[in-house]
C-alpha cells in the first residue's frame, strides 16, 4: 500500500462524509456545492491551516506534518480514536530501506495458549487471529461454530478469506453485510500499521478480484479496531444464536488476538451452544456419527500462520 496515496484518499473519504450542517459551516444557496461533503478551504479553516497547506497535506505531498497540526485536522473531520491513530500512522516517517526487506516470520502460538484454547473446550468457542486475520490456532468448539480451518490449505486459514470466498459465511452470519464490512474496515487499519506485508497485499488483491462487496467497501477508506461486540450466528445444526465475543491481546505479541466467545446465562443461545457442545463431542468420539458437511470437525490447531 503506497502511503500518500492512502492518505490523500483517506483524508477525502472522511472530509466528504462530513456535511457542512455537521461540521458547523454556513453555507450560501446561492453557491453551488460541486462536491459532497465539506470543500477542502471549509476544512481548512476548521483546522487553522491554510487551504494551500491542507491541500497539499490531502494530495500526499506533506507528511512531514506536526502532531499539532494533525490534530487539528482529526479535530475538524471529527475522527473517532482509531482514525486518529489511523491518521498519524500514515504521517509517521518511516526509515529509508538500504537493505531488501525481509517478510514478516511466522507467527506461532504458544504452548500455553493452545492450553487455554482446550480448557475453553466445551465452553466457549474460543480461536487466535493474528495478522490479516490469519486463524493461528482455535479450539474444537469454534471449528464446530465457524468451520474447521485446520483442514484447510495454509493459505486459506484466513478470517476473511472465508467471508468473502465461501458461500457458507453468508448463511452462518444472518447479518453477513455488517459482519464483512467491518473486517474490511480491520484489514484497512491492518494495512496501515503493516503496509509492507507482502501477503497482506497478495490477499487485498485477491478480495478486490473476487469480491465486489470486498472491493466497494475497501474504496471506504473505513477503519475499525474490532475489541468486542455482539454476533449473530445461525448454525446448520443447532440454528441461532447470539455471542459476544472479546479481542484480548496475546501478551508477547501485539499482533495476536485471543477471541473468545459468550453467551447470557439461561439464554436459548446458552441451550443452542451446549447443544452444539455436546454434538461437537459426540461426532468427535465416533467416527461413524453424522458430520455437517459445512462445519467439519478437525484435528489439533497449527500454531504456525503460514
Amino acid at each position: 500500500m503506497d502511503r500518500n496515496t492512502e492518505l490523500s484518499e483517506f483524508l477525502r473519504s472522511r472530509r466528504a462524509r462530513l456535511s457542512p450542517g455537521d461540521a458547523g459551516v454556513s453555507v450560501s444557496n446561492d453557491s453551488p456545492r460541486r462536491v459532497p461533503g465539506l470543500r477542502r478551504e471549509e476544512l481548512a479553516q476548521l483546522a487553522g491551516v491554510s487551504t494551500d497547506y491542507y491541500t497539499r497535506l490531502e494530495q500526499g505531498r506533506h507528511l512531514n506534518v506536526s502532531e499539532t497540526v494533525l490534530d487539528a485536522v482529526a479535530r475538524a473531520l471529527q475522527l473517532n480514536e482509531t482514525e486518529r491513530a489511523y491518521l498519524f500512522e500514515l504521517t509517521r516517517p518511516r526509515p529509508r530501506r538500504t537493505v531488501r526487506r525481509r517478510p514478516p516470520r511466522p507467527q506461532r502460538v504458544r504452548p500455553g495458549v493452545h492450553a487455554l484454547l482446550r480448557m475453553l473446550d466445551g465452553v466457549s468457542p474460543a480461536f487466535v487471529l493474528g495478522r490479516r486475520g490469519d486463524v493461528l490456532a482455535s479450539n474444537q468448539l469454534a471449528r464446530a461454530l465457524i468451520i474447521d480451518f485446520e483442514a484447510l490449505p495454509y493459505h486459506e486459514r484466513n478470517m476473511a478469506r472465508f467471508m468473502f470466498l465461501d458461500e457458507a459465511a453468508r448463511s452462518l452470519w444472518p447479518e453477513w453485510e455488517t459482519v464483512a464490512a467491518e473486517m474490511v474496515a480491520s484489514l484497512r487499519l491492518e494495512a496501515g500499521r503493516h503496509p509492507d506485508d507482502p501477503r497482506l497485499t497478495e490477499l487485498v488483491g485477491e478480495l478486490t478480484i473476487k469480491s465486489p462487496e470486498f472491493r466497494t467497501w475497501w474504496a471506504d477508506h473505513n477503519v475499525r479496531e474490532k475489541t468486542h461486540g455482539v454476533k449473530l450466528y445461525h448454525h446448520p445444526v443447532v440454528g441461532d444464536m447470539t455471542l459476544a465475543y472479546e479481542n484480548v491481546t496475546v501478551p508477547g505479541d501485539p499482533d495476536q488476538a485471543l477471541c473468545i466467545y459468550t453467551v447470557e446465562p439461561g439464554s436459548p443461545s446458552e441451550a443452542a451452544l451446549r447443544l452444539l457442545a455436546s454434538w461437537t463431542a459426540t461426532s468427535s468420539a465416533d467416527p461413524s456419527a453424522p458430520s455437517s458437511e459445512a462445519r467439519p470437525s478437525g484435528g489439533p490447531s497449527s500454531d504456525v500462520s503460514p
